[in-house]
């Protein structure tokens, strides 16, 4: 079903809580391993299915008609309860699905089936008592960290432990917020608001009532958008698209972001006003490199998790561990992570040897080129690049026009520009 649809297959493998793919027919398409073992159902069984009972009068078949993010809540037998979170995906190809994600609660501040923080080590200590400082507090919190060292992770650590732990977490992906998306994303729109608004619309500021918001990717936010979030978060107020009456919502707030937003406000890139409106408690996120010392109990930890993920219970050798304590992970612990995972595809017998263990042997400057960079060395792309500012030109920045000329969707057109940097 999804055999070319690198991002969500990805999106399955690394989700850690029960999740699962439904396409626009209403048909299970995907769903991992924690789905699995906490619905006691097989993936094979699964696949091909209408998504539920109640189909197709469903949450699904409203998420596809509205395209608005749900959460529900379901009380379970045994007590406790289910909190139910829906929102859509666009795959790699523009495709709309519906990805659905559950969290079992056993108590109402969820600490304990919370993702958990894992190391001994003096500099987490540090970090995760701030933390725990931030969760008490209602200040908006800036979280900073190089790309993998676990800033959602952080976000729900702060939320779980705070008083709003009842209520939902709501995150937001700042690079996907085009200018045309942003305040409907954030702010929601009426029925009939713009071409395609087919219903009404609540926004990830009005679900986030009483909860938290977590901005990811700050840095990512159109100049030209910041102005309005900066005015709902000093005002709690905002307006639907569409819509003339203003509606409040009270929400904490956490940012986070691996860019260095004060060079950005520097150079003009981000508000200044909205930077230290955002920075109120700042936490440094340290690298992976700082705290070697937390390798062996992180080790040990992503291996039952893995193990959980695949019904096998792995182990690693001491050379193995001494190989891993070795590196300098320029890629945090998503690097750590992926390098496991590998290493439990290529072991013998569950057990990972020295020789299981291999690395990305480019350096991080070559992960992520400059554009510029990249086209010298790709005249394709050259080519592409030369071909969407001559449309630009001819049709005066009509994104619309321009898309329609090159065959594509203008979701696929946006992220040309950003990867072009051509916006």
């Amino acid at each position: 079903m999804l055999e070319h649809s690198i991002s969500l297959e990805s999106l399955l493998e690394t989700h850690e809580l029960p999740f699962v793919i439904i396409d626009a027919s209403l048909t299970i398409v995907g769903l991992n391993k924690a789905w699995e073992q906490q619905l006691s159902v097989n993936k094979k069984d699964c696949i091909g299915q209408p998504c539920c009972k109640k189909s197709p009068d469903c949450r699904h078949h409203e998420l596809f008609q509205k395209l608005e993010p749900y959460v529900s809540t379901e009380t379970l037998n045994e007590g406790g309860h289910l909190i139910v979170r829906g929102y859509p995906l666009l795959d790699n190809d523009g495709t709309v699905y519906l990805g659905e994600a559950i969290i079992q609660r056993n108590n109402p501040s969820n600490i304990s089936s919370a993702p958990r923080m894992v190391g001994s080590s003096t500099a987490f200590g540090h970090y995760k008592n701030k933390l725990l400082k931030a969760s008490k507090t209602q200040v908006p919190t800036f979280i900073m960290g190089e790309t993998g060292t676990g800033k959602e992770l952080a976000a729900n650590f702060i939320h779980t432990h705070s008083a709003r732990a009842d209520k939902e977490l709501v995150i937001v992906d700042c690079t996907v917020l085009s200018e045309a998306l942003f305040e409907s994303e954030l702010f929601g729109h009426e029925k009939g608001a713009f071409t395609g608004a087919t219903g009404s619309k609540k926004g990830l500021f009005e679900l986030a009532d009483k909860g938290t918001l977590f901005l990811d990717e700050i840095g990512d936010l159109p100049l030209s958008q910041q102005p309005k979030l900066l005015r709902a978060i000093e005002s709690g107020q905002f307006r639907r698209v569409g819509s003339t009456e203003t509606l409040k919502s009270d929400v904490r707030l956490i940012c986070a972001t691996h860019r260095n937003l004060a060079d950005m406000v520097k150079s003009g890139g981000f508000r200044e006003d909205l930077f230290y409106r955002l920075s109120v408690f700042p936490i440094q996120i340290p690298p992976l490199h700082e705290r070697l010392k937390d390798i062996p109990e992180l080790t040990s930890h992503l291996l039952k998790q893995l193990g959980l993920r695949d019904g096998q219970n792995y182990s690693i050798s001491k050379e193995a561990l001494i190989k891993l304590l070795k590196h300098q992970w320029p890629g945090n612990i998503r690097e750590l992570k992926n390098c496991l995972q590998l290493a439990c595809s290529l072991c013998d017998d569950q057990h990972i040897s020295e020789d299981d263990i291999s690395y990305m042997q480019h350096q991080q400057s070559r992960l992520t080129p400059h554009p510029e960079d990249s086209l010298k060395s790709n005249p394709l792309r050259q080519m592409e690049s030369d071909v969407i500012q001559t449309l630009l030109q001819k049709h005066q920045g009509n994104r619309k026009l321009i898309a329609s000329e090159m065959d594509i969707s203008e979701r696929t057109l946006y992220r040309k520009l950003k990867r072009f940097e051509l916006n």
